[in-house]
């Protein structure tokens, strides 16, 4: 789904998350969805670190404990984000198999694909729709 029908979702259902799959740094260098105003956080949790060497054996592990700590279920809705929708997607495949039953993935994730001229973030995905977000 688009990132506005993520926010959307997220603002009209107080059960459900946000999980930023992308890396410590992504975070920290290219900024974060800020949900303050729907009196939300999102979840961070790394599918892959960086250097990247594949998916982290303990993300599911990890979201479910971060999700249990919320009070949510395996029935609470949850989108999933990265850079542009490739590890999300992964993720909310994961989950899915961990018997979550209402996984999203945000396809073009927050900085969307490379434009003409090899910039993220100009064409689609969280920021380019004017969604909120922080620089860290």
């Amino acid at each position: 789904m688009s990132a506005q029908e993520a926010f959307k979702g997220l603002s009209s259902n107080e059960q459900a998350v946000l999980v930023d799959v992308r890396t410590r740094a992504e975070w920290s260098f290219v900024g974060l969805p800020d949900l303050r105003a729907i009196g939300k956080e999102p979840i961070l949790s790394e599918w892959q670190s960086f250097p990247p060497s594949g998916p982290r054996p303990e993300f599911v592990a990890d979201v479910s404990d971060l999700l249990a700590k919320k009070g949510l279920d395996q029935n609470a809705p949850i989108y999933f984000l990265c850079r542009s929708g490739a590890r999300s997607q992964a993720a909310a495949i994961a989950l899915t198999q961990a018997g979550y039953t209402q996984c999203f993935n945000i396809s073009d994730g927050f900085e969307g694909p490379l434009d003409a001229d090899g910039h993220r973030g100009t064409q689609s995905g969280w920021k380019a729709s004017g969604l909120p977000w922080i620089q860290n």
